[in-house]
């Protein structure tokens, strides 16, 4: 059985008839499930993440500071 459509003017009435059959069907699933449990609360939230990336970066410069001072330093000739 191949479905064409459009190439019939009873093929509109069935299209109709099935989108109705699944909007109802979709309906009545949905009053039927249980309803779902709350989200769980956060465990830590984006300040305490941001705050660590800092902490990281910070580190990383004063690292970086000490690796180039020197090199920097030495061409001044104290």
């Amino acid at each position: 059985m191949a479905v064409c459509f459009g190439s019939s003017s009873s093929s509109g009435g069935v299209i109709g008839v099935v989108l109705i059959f699944a909007l109802l069907f979709a309906i009545v699933v949905e009053a039927h499930s249980p309803a779902s449990a709350p989200a769980p609360a956060p465990t830590s939230d984006g300040t305490s993440i941001d705050q660590g990336i800092a902490y990281v970066l910070m580190l990383l410069a004063l690292v970086l500071t000490y690796l180039i001072h020197p090199l920097d330093a030495s061409s001044y000739g104290f």
